[in-house]
């Protein structure tokens, strides 16, 4: 298997946390990670410490994933050369990536341009008044359009890279990798958990939407969920759309789809043994929901994680 290879644009002053949840996932083996800046040399971190950068912006020629591990100070416009030197990465295909306030490196391509894009909250306004044209969600953990992703503050960054991974090689790989960083494989909510509003917050969902994930083979209503934290459907309703941003019967099929695809890569189970285990019902079912969400089969999907799957991980099975 060919390695992926990532490329950290770091600009100083650095923000060496957000630089460090990139390097810990991308030190998988199925991918090379590495660091550039503009000026080589010694660059300055928010820590008070330095880092020497020996490789310039041509090593971004070379990148198949660029991430922007945050720009600071965040009204400073990237350069010229650096609007550039993405805007050439991205024609030839390589997926552009921000962590928290690097979002302003790739709002300044125009590439954002009519399309949802996160920060973190503390700058999504800024972001926002000075990109009018990007569509700024400040209540997302990540937004992943493909090409192009955005993750909202600091430790978010672990959770797009991770979501990256998953997309490169499959959930049972990214769980793997997650289970190195003793990090749950998928967080849910969204920045919302964190914000510092004015009004006092609604309870958070984290407790229910625990006991659901572990309940999925059982037929979970509406009216279920509500009761079991003492509220009204309707109530229910609006805190999912609060805190995670979708309905609740939404948010249900996505965890099904992700416990499918697990099941899909780590077993042989018949599908008609996965769709009743993630309480799809029927094959029939499980199959018409997983082409919709993931524009392939089941099968299809299975055959080609487990021709991707690690030596390793296949003896582990």
């Amino acid at each position: 298997m060919q390695t992926h290879r990532v490329v950290a644009l770091v600009t100083g002053t650095q923000a060496s946390f957000e630089l460090g949840c990139a390097a810990a996932v991308f030190r998988a083996d199925r991918y090379r990670f590495s660091v550039c800046t503009e000026q080589p040399g010694q660059i300055r971190t928010t820590e008070g410490f330095s880092m020497l950068v020996r490789s310039g912006l041509r090593a971004l020629d070379r990148a198949d994933t660029i991430v922007v591990p945050g720009w600071l100070p965040i009204d400073r416009e990237p350069s010229e050369a650096v609007v550039r030197a993405l805007h050439r990465a991205h024609r030839r295909g390589a997926r552009l990536v921000s962590i928290c306030s690097g979002a302003v490196a790739l709002a300044a391509t125009g590439l954002l341009d009519g399309r949802r894009a996160t920060t973190h909250w503390r700058y999504a306004d800024e972001l926002q008044r000075r990109f009018p044209a990007v569509l700024v969600d400040p209540d997302v953990l990540y937004i992943d359009h493909g090409d192009v992703a955005t993750s909202a503050g600091s430790g978010t960054g672990i959770d797009l890279c991770l979501q990256l991974v998953r997309n490169d090689h499959g959930a049972a790989y990214a769980a793997q990798i997650a289970r190195r960083m003793v990090m749950p494989p998928h967080r849910e909510g969204g920045q919302v958990q964190y914000r510092v509003d004015e009004s006092p917050p609604t309870e958070s969902l984290g407790t229910l939407l625990d006991w659901a994930t572990q309940h999925l083979a059982e037929p979970i209503t509406l009216d279920d969920l509500a009761a079991r934290i003492n509220v009204s459907p309707r109530t229910l309703a609006r805190r999912f759309a609060d805190q995670l941003g979708m309905a609740p019967g939404q948010w249900l099929l996505a965890q099904r789809i992700a416990r499918t695809r697990v099941l899909l890569e780590d077993t042989d189970l018949p599908v008609e043994t996965i769709a009743t285990r993630v309480g799809l019902s029927s094959a029939t079912n499980l199959r018409r929901r997983f082409q919709t969400a993931l524009r392939t089969t089941p099968s299809a999907y299975r055959r080609a994680f487990r021709a991707q799957m690690s030596p390793e991980l296949s003896r582990s099975m």
